[in-house]
């Protein structure tokens, strides 16, 4: 087993835009391996008081343990919701080969002195 440590994060999008664009800047800036956009679902859930009906993109974004605090950060500063779904699944298990290809694809920025 690889010693890369992986999340599989996940979070819902109002639009495929919002999609698309937040996943190709997690990609871009090395806070997420892959992100995978999903057909449309619809999400039935309270908020603020009353039931709420809404298509939504979900997204699986694939990343490191070392990467997820700055996703995290980047994934709230751009997310459109007020309080976005934001899950991470630790992954148990996975082929060597694919873990250690997430690992070297999410290195968060080292901070500016």
């Amino acid at each position: 087993m690889s010693d890369a440590r992986m999340l599989l994060v996940l979070t819902t999008l109002p639009d495929e835009a919002a999609a698309t664009r937040i996943a190709r800047d997690l990609v871009q800036r090395g806070l997420a391996a892959c992100v995978s956009i999903g057909a449309p679902v619809r999400s039935i859930y309270r908020w603020q008081g009353a039931v709420e009906d809404a298509l939504e993109v979900p997204l699986t974004i694939k990343t490191s343990v070392a990467a997820y605090d700055a996703l995290v950060a980047a994934l709230r500063a751009a997310h459109p919701y007020d309080l976005p779904e934001i899950i991470a699944v630790p992954v148990e298990r996975g082929l060597d080969d694919y873990l250690t290809w997430v690992g070297e694809y999410t290195r968060p920025a080292a901070p500016s002195a």
